[in-house]
């Protein structure tokens, strides 16, 4: 098959197959040449098919397609293996030919007639076959509500006991602040007042005493 004349796609001929379903596929022819060429398709199983066209003339780089249909299958073949098979016959014909002139006798090989041959051979496919899912379509699946709401929750905490953290806060700041503030008080006066014979140190320390003791009964109080 050198295949000079007709450009012909695809190499197989892929049928959609359903059980109890006819269905088609399709054949298309290409013109390489610049002079008119006739075909005509067979095929070992003229009752399984029928072709349109089954022969006709392209045109100088002109292209023709083929449609195929498939009897309704009655049952499914092992391995869905087909052996079916066509055969494009095509020849440069005369400008002028039309398709009247077309005759089984011109496709007959004979010494100087040059008929080019191309075999097709019939593979089932999935009449339908499963599509992917569109991107938009599973976005709108997801649910983005939920996984925010579990990403950002948190104890809630009423105004009320923010306010009295607040201030408790602050009451212990300021009374820790008079705490430091008499401790620097009594370390003033120990150092001006001389300590003798030990009275005026215990003095100082029970000062020192009873101010944080004054300081730790004012912050039960307020607790």
């Amino acid at each position: 098959m050198s295949n000079t004349l007709l450009r012909i796609y695809p190499s197989d001929l892929k049928m959609p197959f359903e059980l109890r379903k006819q269905n088609s596929g399709c054949i298309e022819l290409v013109n390489k040449t610049d002079q008119r060429v006739a075909f005509k398709v067979k095929t070992t199983n003229p009752r399984k098919y029928s072709v349109r066209p089954a022969s006709g003339i392209v045109l100088p780089r002109g292209s023709c397609g083929i449609t195929v249909t498939m009897q309704a299958p009655k049952e499914i073949p092992p391995d869905y293996h087909c052996k079916d098979k066509f055969l494009v016959q095509s020849i440069v014909v005369e400008d002028g030919t039309t398709l009247k002139d077309i005759v089984p006798d011109m496709f007959s090989k004979a010494p100087g007639k040059i008929v080019e041959e191309f075999k097709l051979r019939v593979v089932y496919v999935p009449a339908n076959p499963p599509s992917p899912v569109p991107e938009e379509a599973e976005e709108e699946n997801e649910s983005f509500d939920s996984d925010v709401d579990q990403a950002v929750e948190r104890p809630s905490t009423p105004n009320a006991d923010v306010s009295m953290i607040r201030k408790s806060e602050e009451e212990e700041s300021r009374y820790g602040d008079e705490n430091k503030k008499l401790q620097e008080e009594l370390e003033l006066l120990r150092k001006r007042v001389p300590s003798r014979a030990g009275f005026s140190a215990a003095f100082v320390l029970l000062v020192f005493l009873l101010s944080l003791l004054v300081g730790y009964l004012m912050l039960e109080s307020k607790a």
